[in-house]
């Protein structure tokens, strides 16, 4: 049995300010990923289950912790924690490594940094500019968007995953 359980996503907010909305659809992808991935075995999880794709379900869960951390953490937090998966060998390390961490250690890992990016992000103000990436300075308000983005494109993704390996839709 699969050691990531089914998240009790909320739905969006229909009325609320900008932050709370974009708090809201971020949310609830991280929450869809999650469930996307819930109830699978450890190698359900880590099948590349779509024939012409090396894309995991489990490969997907480890990149957002690391994109999670990229954004919020290193460059909006700007703090010099280390990197969640070592990519100085592989840059795709998060999608190819699978086997270097349980799946209970990697879906421990992405809640942990969907907690620190939830600190890290919530004293800020949308406009502010993150301490990092001065070369192409961006706000909070975009560093959301793109994690939206990032999410929905993944979420897509798993959606085609694990209905192959085990017919399931929805979430």
């Amino acid at each position: 049995m699969s050691s990531i359980p089914l998240p009790d996503r909320q739905p969006t907010l229909k009325l609320g300010s900008e932050r709370e909305q974009l708090d809201s659809w971020l949310d609830f992808y991280r929450d869809t990923l999650i469930a996307k991935c819930a109830g699978l075995s450890d190698d359900q999880l880590a099948s590349r289950s779509v024939a012409v794709s090396d894309l995991t379900l489990l490969g997907l869960l480890r990149h957002m912790a690391a994109v999670e951390w990229w954004w919020f953490e290193h460059n909006f937090a700007a703090l010099d924690t280390p990197e969640l998966i070592d990519s100085s060998t592989d840059p795709d390390a998060d999608f190819n490594d699978l086997g270097s961490l349980p799946v209970s250690s990697v879906y421990e890992m992405f809640v942990a940094q969907v907690a620190r990016s939830r600190e890290q992000a919530a004293d800020g103000e949308l406009d502010e500019v993150a301490r990092r990436h001065s070369d192409n300075p961006v706000n909070l308000r975009w560093i959301y968007i793109h994690m939206i983005e990032e999410y929905a494109r993944h979420c897509g993704h798993a959606d085609f995953l694990r209905e192959a390996i085990d017919g399931h839709v929805g979430y």
